[in-house]
């Protein structure tokens, strides 16, 4: 199977990794040196059942949302690895692997620019996928700590330069979220078959531009509406039966849908925007009367939103700032920080000073919720690159490479183009340091449902008085040996006053300023002979000068600014200037 579609639909990505779209599993094949000829699979609803049972049983009370009124989003990354009996059994069959949450994160808030702090100690974004990869960077801190201390259970091995390590060629991180990330992977088709959280929108919306905005229904930006128990939002989410029991509820959403099998969009290569402007259907015959909103805020220098009713209220793949109330925040959206991560890679600029090669997800699991294939992979590997002006008939060439998107509209009974848009996948992006890539991540959904998330609280209230609102807190866990928890609000640790700010007690475990003094720790422990050359070269000081010191890694963030993301909020650099 070597290099070979698979017989079942799926195709090879990537000499260790492949997706099968067909029968929604994930397949572990010929990883270098270790598991070569082997195979196992595992399954979407298997991450998430693991991350539902951990966030269960190794999360605290206190942080987690009040019963029956808050809500929250859930994110972890998973780490697989074939099982220590198997890892040098080179005989044929299925190789067992062991699946580990190695971090965790819940929360749905951000604060606003007026709040940000100079001195690092302030969590500027609490969002589940943001809590999850700061956790993840302290795991992987402690395992560059064992690595530098000749430990035999790190997964990092020496790399072939002085002073830096490599992935373990058996391991692999897979990321899972409980809702698709806010921003752009959360503009999605919302069908005539489907129970809509706002009043659905008639093909006719040009003629009646009177129409109500929706948001997603667990996206944390639009609170307000949210937490409204008389809004259309809430009371149209009132949608699945109670399941009594257990961490996962499986659920079919739009359940009022026409025949046994509701129509499939994920596939498309179309968006619903261009969809919605041709003909108001899908390709399977589906109606698309409005796509789930984002709270998100285009960026200053994106072209913004057109706020027209309908299908074509949000432009797509546009750079996002999380919303602040009142106080508009520096946060982007978590779909665009994944993209981000997709390329540059999860450990960020500091941990790359110890590294060959960036550590990437190989996976992204995303929890049951409104969803659409196409709007994931257009976020975390798309963007738009540019309009094109109004031309006649193209020819669609390079369909491998640039997903070219023609919308019309029927006027007077003359088919008009117009306007062509494409595109780019990230992989276009250039000039990339050796070692760095845009990832062909694979995308699932599982059809588990968080018991926590918005939709599955709102079935218990069911018609109970009461606002249901998001989780104010945020919790952190690490596979760490000490202090693995870190339970936040408002940014710093929960129960903190306003007179407590500044002193060390104040501070999370996941802030800037705690994450760089693990990283002073751990070159700390190694001796200057063995540091990694772009240690060694000058003095440093500052936050900001390890990490501009990261040089392979500033290359690759300044060629991704030049050509993707130029408009991306970037903090001012007395914020990163403290010791």
């Amino acid at each position: 199977m070597r290099g070979k579609s698979l017989p079942n639909g799926g195709f090879k990505a990537c000499p260790c990794f492949s997706f099968s779209p067909t029968n929604t599993r994930f397949m572990l094949r010929e990883l270098p040196g270790v598991l070569e000829g082997l195979s196992t699979m595992w399954t979407a609803d298997e991450i998430a059942q693991l991350c539902y049972e951990h966030y269960g049983s190794r999360l605290p009370k206190q942080g987690k949302p009040e019963p029956n009124r808050e809500w929250t989003l859930l994110a972890a990354v998973v780490k697989i690895q074939p099982t220590a009996d198997q890892a040098c059994d080179r005989s044929d069959g299925p190789v067992q692997v062991k699946k580990e949450v190695v971090s965790m994160g819940t929360g749905t808030k951000c604060i606003g620019q007026s709040k940000m702090r100079k001195s690092g100690d302030i969590l500027n974004d609490s969002h589940a996928e943001v809590i999850a990869r700061r956790s993840f960077q302290r795991y992987l801190l402690h395992q560059l700590y064992l690595a530098a201390a000749l430990k035999e259970d790190s997964i990092f091995l020496p790399g072939s330069q002085r002073g830096l390590w490599k992935l373990r060629p058996d391991l692999l991180f897979v990321f899972f979220s409980s809702h698709t990330p806010c921003g752009d992977a959360s503009i999605i088709p919302m069908l005539e078959f489907e129970d809509q959280p706002c009043c659905p929108v008639s093909r006719d919306w040009a003629s009646n531009p009177s129409v109500e905005t929706s948001d997603n229904l667990e996206a944390p930006e639009d609170k307000r509406k949210c937490e409204d128990p008389e809004s259309p939002v809430t009371k149209k989410m009132r949608l699945e039966p109670r399941t009594p029991g257990g961490t996962a509820h499986r659920q079919s959403f739009g359940s009022q849908e026409r025949g046994p099998n509701p129509p499939d969009v994920s596939s498309s290569n179309l968006t619903a925007e261009g969809l919605a402007s041709v003909t108001g259907m899908t390709p399977s015959g589906a109606q698309v009367v409005d796509v789930y909103r984002t709270g998100a805020k285009c960026v200053p220098g994106e072209a913004g939103d057109s706020g027209q009713p309908g299908a074509a209220y949000h432009q797509v793949g546009l750079l996002r700032v999380k919303p602040g109330r009142g106080d508009r925040t520096c946060s982007m959206s978590c779909s665009d920080k994944l993209a981000r991560w997709n390329i540059l890679g999860c450990q960020g600029a500091l941990l790359m000073h110890f590294l060959e090669v960036p550590i990437y997800l190989s996976a992204v699991v995303i929890g049951k919720c409104p969803y659409s294939q196409e709007a994931m992979q257009r976020a975390l590997i798309r963007r738009k690159e540019k309009k094109r002006k109004p031309q006649k008939w193209p020819a669609i060439e390079d369909c491998d490479c640039v997903l070219q998107l023609i919308l019309m509209r029927i006027k007077h009974g003359k088919m008009l183009i117009m306007f062509k848009e494409q595109f780019r996948r990230c992989q276009n992006v250039s000039a990339l340091p050796e070692g760095f890539g845009v990832q062909e991540v694979k995308i699932q959904q599982s059809d588990l449902l968080f018991e926590q998330s918005r939709r599955a609280v709102q079935t218990r209230k069911a018609d109970s008085p009461g606002r249901l609102v998001p989780c104010g807190a945020a919790i952190s866990w690490s596979a760490v040996p000490e202090q693995p928890l870190d339970v936040t609000a408002n940014g710093f640790p929960q129960g903190t006053t306003k007179k407590g700010i500044g002193c060390l007690q104040a501070r999370s475990r996941i802030s800037k300023i705690e994450l760089f003094r693990s990283f002073q720790k751990l070159l700390s422990s190694i001796s200057e002979d063995k540091w990694p050359d772009s240690l060694r070269a000058q003095k440093l000081a500052t936050y900001r000068e390890y990490k501009e010191a990261a040089s392979t890694y500033q290359q690759a963030w300044s060629a991704l600014r030049k050509q993707a993301f130029g408009s991306w909020i970037r903090n001012p650099p007395d914020y990163h200037q403290f010791k």
